[in-house]
Parts: C-alpha cells; structure tokens; sequence
C-alpha cells in the first residue's frame, strides 16, 4: 500500500509540541481568568455560519471559506449555504439578534475560539488562515455607558499583567478627534479614509515619504500634521495639545476622551500603563468613539498585540434594536508566536508532568499504583510507568518529558517500607518512608518551584 506523505496545508499548519501547548493553554487560562473576574460570560457559536449572515457587511468574501463535502447529498443546507466564520463578531451580532429577549442588557459576554480567514499566511508575522480570538464586548440596548469603554482599558492591563510578559501600552485615541484633526487641516469627508491609512503607516515608513503621500492626499501643512500624530507625549500633554483644535467634532472627541482618562485612573490603570495616542487611526470605518492598540514597550515591533473600541450599532444588519458596544479582541494565536519568537514567554508553574512513579518489579504493581492514588489525591500530576523497561530508560523519559521527581522502589525498599525520591532538576536522590512519601513530594515540588 502507498504510504501518504504526512504533510499540512499552508497557512493551517501551526500545531504545537506538547510543552508549547501548555505554555499556549496557560495564555488561555489567564485570559480566561480575568474576563471572568470582570463579570463577563462566557459563549460559544458554530464554527459555521449562514453565507449571507457572515458577508451582511460586504467586502470579506474573499476572505471566507465556504462549506463543501467531497461527497455531498443534495439535500445538505451546511454545504451548499455555510461558511466558516472569519472573526468573532459577526457571529455575536447575529447571537445577540437572535437572543435578544433572553439576555440581560448590558450584555457582557466573552468567546475564546477558532476563526479562519483567507488571508496570506506570513508565519514569521504570526499570520494564518486558522487561528484563535480571544474577544469581549460589552452590549447595551439604545444607550451604553462612556464607563463600559473606561472599563476596558482596566481588563486589559490586568490580562497583560499577570502574563508577566514585560512592559504593556495600551494605547488610545478617539475617532471624533481624528475626524475634527483632518477637518481643521483641510482633508475633506470623502478623502478622511485615505489620509487615515496614509497616517497608519506612521512607525513603518519614513517620515518624508509619509508627508509627501499627505501632501498629494491635499493636506494643507502636512508636516504640521505629521508632527502632531506622531510626537509622543504624555496623556495630559497629548490633551492640551487638542484644545488648539476648535471644530466641534474635535471638541467633542475631546471631552469624551477627558472623560474617559479620569474613568481610567478611576478604574486603577496606571498612568504607565495607558496613553493617549493620536497615531492610533485603525478602525475608523467601524468605530465611533474610544479606539485601543496595545503594545510591548520593550518589543515595539510585534504590533499591536490587542486591539478594539466603541462602536454605535452591532447588530443593524440583524435587528432594528439599536445595540451599542465597545469590545477587543487578542489574536491568540499570532500573540504566542511573537512571545515565543521573542523569548518573552515565562517558565511554567506547574505541567501535567509533576511525578512519575517508575515501576522496578511487575510483582510490586498494586504499590505503585497505590503510591499513584495517594500522590492523586493530594493533587499532584503523577503517572506510572506502565510499560517493561529498564530503570534508566524510564529515567530518560522523565527527563525528556519534564517530570519534576521520579519516585523508585523495589523488594529493598519495600522490605523497608521506604521509596526513594529522586529529584530531577537537582540530580539529588534520598530514601522517604512510604507514610511520609506525600509531604516530601510535596515539599520537594514546592521548593523547585
């Protein structure tokens, strides 16, 4: 028979080692974590969708992967009208129209699952066709506090933080201000999308080439704007600076964005931690109000490693309940390739490979599987060894697998009623009576950590 070559297909082909996917769900667990610790729910919807709910907006089809079998029936609805969802958000839309009398508004919910999308794949900028969204929203029904959009910047700070993966900005601006900025140099309506993705480009290209693009875009003083997007203040000197720009779109972007400082602070986000940000313009054909990127102080090149903000209307496809919102999302799975790439990501507390009892003598098997229930049930990750093998091999296993301690008994440490412990990391070994056998591990595990 010939064999198929294992292979997987490009932009599908990020699976991890088992140490990595611990270290992956341990990213999962914090974040998880604290969105609960926020109040927010958990949901989850199906990895498809109807074709016509997920392009209601226009302009992702070819982004999205539709459903097929490589023999289907006639009759199959999923193959011939579903499609794999390519984010998080249009399916909440659709989850919240549909559910909309059985919630309770404001609707605080968080979704941790896969979406795929037909981009590019670019592994070495954490870029693929399938990956993992880590995304919450808050929802109200008609109105939606300025406080919701305080709030967030406080959940992300404490998710970034207690990753413990460095320095975090999360950076913010306000889509009226950005507005009001380009009305009060001149950029008309309908040319304000082109200059914003020319200002996008701000820490990637060179300075001249951007003010040039400004310029054939019509800015009048381009280099005036230039240097007001791009000079980097503090929060309360980024807000002075606005209070030279007097339109009222700007003027109002502005009183939010006060407002919502001082709910920030209030909110026990550390002035460190936040800034106010005229360089962040992505999103604006979406949101309305508050707009946030998140980066690594120290690692300034991985890109924004969280992003989203405040917009007027989720659901206007699906509903004519007018449902506000203002959500974020972390890319996952591109976030834990940067860190690993960068050597940001911290050494494991604990991993399913704490003990291994290693098995001497077939006779003995009922006491190393008692040793096993004991070390179980005082919550220590243990596994015996069941297969035939010398001492030495089951030794090297436990060094290649990660265990922490090995536990090694035979007729003479049995006739004793003693075990040896033998600590791995440490390369220390020493004989503990068998009633004791649990505390030492314990001790021993603790101290290692």
């Amino acid at each position: 028979m010939q064999k198929v070559k294992p292979s997987l297909l490009r932009g599908f082909d990020q699976e991890y080692l088992p140490q990595d996917q611990l270290h992956f769900n341990r990213l999962i667990d914090i974040i998880r974590r604290n969105f609960e610790l926020y109040g927010f729910l958990p949901i989850e919807t199906p990895s498809a969708e109807r074709r016509e709910v997920l392009t209601s907006k226009g302009g992702v089809e070819k982004e999205i992967y539709a459903l097929t079998r490589l023999a289907e029936a006639d009759d199959d609805e999923a193959a011939t009208k579903g499609a794999l969802r390519f984010d998080l958000t249009v399916p909440l839309a659709r989850y919240v129209a549909m559910r909309e009398r059985e919630l309770a508004f404001p609707f605080r919910r968080y979704q941790i699952q896969r979406v795929w999308r037909g981009e590019t794949p670019q592994a070495k900028k954490g870029r693929w066709r399938e990956f993992y969204q880590c995304d919450i929203d808050i929802i109200g029904r008609d109105k939606l506090s300025y406080l919701a959009e305080a709030e967030i910047p406080s959940v992300i700070h404490s998710v970034f933080k207690e990753m413990a993966i460095g320095e975090f900005r999360i950076r913010i601006n306000n889509r009226k201000v950005l507005r009001g900025l380009l009305q009060a140099f001149g950029v008309a309506d309908d040319k304000a999308a082109a200059v914003l993705r020319i200002l996008d480009k701000t820490e990637k290209e060179d300075a001249a080439k951007i003010r040039a693009d400004l310029e054939r875009g019509g800015v009048s003083s381009a280099g005036k704007l230039l240097e007001l997007i791009t000079t980097r203040r503090t929060t309360d000197e980024t807000l002075s600076s606005l209070e030279q720009i007097t339109n009222d779109t700007a003027r109002k972007g502005l009183d939010e964005l006060r407002s919502i400082v001082t709910a920030i602070r209030q909110f026990g986000v550390p002035d460190s931690a936040f800034a106010v940000d005229l360089g962040v313009v992505r999103g604006l054909d979406y949101y309305t109000g508050t707009i946030y990127e998140t980066t690594l102080v120290s690692a300034p090149e991985l890109g924004s490693i969280c992003s989203g903000g405040r917009y007027d209307d989720l659901a206007s496809y699906f509903t004519e309940t007018r449902l506000p919102g203002v959500g974020i999302s972390i890319g996952l799975t591109r976030l834990f390739s940067r860190l690993k790439d960068a050597g940001l990501l911290q050494p494991l507390a604990r991993t399913p490979a704490e003990v291994l009892v290693t098995t001497m003598d077939a006779r003995y098997l009922d006491r190393y599987l008692s040793m096993a229930r004991r070390l179980r049930e005082a919550g220590i990750n243990t596994e015996v060894y069941l297969e035939t093998a010398k001492l030495g091999n089951q030794l090297t296993y436990a060094d290649r697998k990660g265990f922490r301690v090995a536990l090694i008994a035979g007729e003479n440490e049995f006739a004793k009623d003693a075990v040896q412990l033998k600590n791995l990391a440490a390369k220390t070994a020493r004989d503990v009576q068998l009633g004791e056998m649990v505390q030492a591990v314990q001790t021993t595990l603790k101290n290692a950590s």
